[in-house]
């Protein structure tokens, strides 16, 4: 993983500690706060016509950052109105200093809603600690009344930057502007929805502090993870065999879907197993996956199955326990969905024993939230969502994928990744069982457990992407898979 990149996500912590380590390397915290400003302002310069700007800024540094906003764009010709709650004396001296250049031209509140075509909202930043309350919680509910475009710096008021929950309540921003780097909350419901176009800019703090920082999460992207190119000498072997399990004769279109995906994602083979009579059904349907009416051990004599997924349209059985346990001790990588999870909901112990005795670098579990509590119940209650995803990984000795609009993968290690390329339209049925095939297409092909987990959750979201419309079916996202793979490769 390309860990020095700008898909680094910082938390509010994180980013504290980087700009008290720029500033102690020499950068005065006024140049960062003056940077930070002319960042806000060149974005609004450069996304809306000249017009009326109102500047309700709080009264800590995110309220400092709105004051330098004002002052820049007041001297480019804009007309501005802000109003400032708080105190002066309550403020850092930096942003004392940038308040005292703005002057004390302080407008009421009700003419900068009432005024002003574009408002912006330096309240508070991401690192909001406790539930907005009374005045200010009424301001933010009048904010998002006005109707009117809102640039939020760094975050929507009211967004927690680490969890993306809303404090209380929160401000409905047009867009955000952020620094350095992004933070989780930008890409974590229900922040995310609240976040509107999200702008990173440079404000002169060293990419050297990110060594210190030791950051461990990051948003999922291309720069992460390299699909393993085709070899000039390469054969269809060379590219992995992936089993799936079949469901019964009436269950076997989920397996099917996992199937087809895994083949397009570029397995060189993908073969589905199970009892003769679901793949008897299966047969009327399929051309380019085979067929094995053989158990998972026999199966898994041949070290050219190096991948297995099991759990999509199988049926929670006591068999379906056993298969996955022999795959995990015979050492294949494996996604493990669905039913596949679910069978082991009265006894998750026995699941991750076997994964931690035998080893879970290519062993991916991708519930959803109903799933992920059955198997992990309250072993995380009370955690955000990258801390229950990281809590899970580290129980279970698996890589895991908590399924949603804001997928999270996270590692035994510690690292977590946050999906956010996912448009709405992929909540449709299936769609879960073409994401198995994906990650089990990258697993055959060599990739590792947490990289191909990622590699595939992006992947999924770009298809939906390139389908672009409403009316979208698990199919269709198989059907845009060679072009989804081609643009990652690029």
């Amino acid at each position: 993983m390309t860990r020095e990149s700008h898909s680094i996500l910082l938390t509010p912590k994180q980013m504290s500690e980087a700009d008290r380590l720029t500033i102690q390397q020499g950068v005065p915290e006024f140049e960062l706060m003056q940077n930070a400003g002319q960042v806000v302002a060149d974005y609004i310069t450069t996304h809306f016509q000249k017009c009326s700007v109102g500047i309700v800024c709080g009264p800590g540094n995110n309220g400092g950052d709105g004051f330098v906003v004002g002052r820049l764009l007041r001297d480019a010709g804009w007309s501005v109105k802000l109003t400032f709650l708080g105190a002066r004396d309550k403020l850092g001296e930096a942003a004392q200093k940038h308040l005292d250049l703005w002057g004390k031209d302080d407008s009421p509140v009700n003419d900068v809603l009432g005024e002003s075509d574009l408002l912006v909202d330096a309240l508070f930043g991401a690192g909001l600690d406790r539930d907005i309350i009374g005045t200010y919680a009424e301001l933010i509910k009048r904010l998002n009344r006005t109707n009117k475009p809102i640039v939020a710096v760094d975050v929507p008021s009211g967004i927690d930057g680490e969890t993306g929950e809303v404090r209380g309540t929160a401000v409905r921003a047009l867009a955000s502007v952020s620094f350095f780097r992004l933070k989780p909350g930008h890409f974590l419901l229900p922040g995310m929805s609240n976040c509107g176009d999200v702008h990173l800019g440079q404000i002169g703090i060293a990419e050297n502090v990110l060594a210190k920082i030791k950051p461990s999460i990051w948003r999922n992207g291309p720069d992460l993870w390299t699909v393993p190119p085709y070899e000039a000498g390469g054969h269809k072997y060379s590219r992995g065999h992936c089993l799936v399990l079949s469901g019964d004769e009436l269950r076997g279109g989920a397996a099917r879907l996992s199937a087809m995906a895994a083949l397009r994602a570029g397995a060189g083979l993908v073969s589905l197993f199970g009892e003769q009579a679901g793949l008897t059904a299966q047969a009327a349907h399929v051309t380019e996956i085979m067929l094995k009416p053989a158990p998972i051990d026999e199966l898994l004599a041949d070290e050219r199955y190096n991948c297995v997924i099991l759990g999509p349209g199988a049926g929670a059985s006591a068999q379906l326990r056993d298969q996955v346990l022999t795959t995990i001790a015979a050492k294949r990588a494996c996604v493990l969905d669905a039913d596949a999870l679910t069978a082991f909901s009265s006894d998750p112990k026995s699941l991750f024993d076997h994964i931690h005795k035998y080893g879970g670098n290519n062993v991916v579990l991708t519930p959803h939230g109903g799933e992920f509590e059955r198997l992990f119940g309250t072993v995380a209650a009370g955690a955000n969502k990258v801390q229950k995803v990281r809590m899970a990984a580290e129980l279970s000795g698996a890589q895991v994928l908590l399924k949603g609009a804001d997928t999270v993968i996270g590692s035994p290690d510690g690292r977590a990744v946050i999906n956010a390329n996912a448009p709405a339209i992929l909540a449709t049925a299936g769609s879960g069982d073409v994401l198995s095939g994906i990650i089990g297409g990258m697993l055959a092909r060599g990739m590792g457990g947490f990289e191909a987990a990622c590699a595939g959750t992006y992947i999924h979201g770009m298809c939906a992407q390139q389908f672009g419309k409403e009316g979208l079916i698990a199919s269709d996202i198989v059907a845009q898979l060679p072009n989804a793979l081609m643009a990652v490769s690029e």
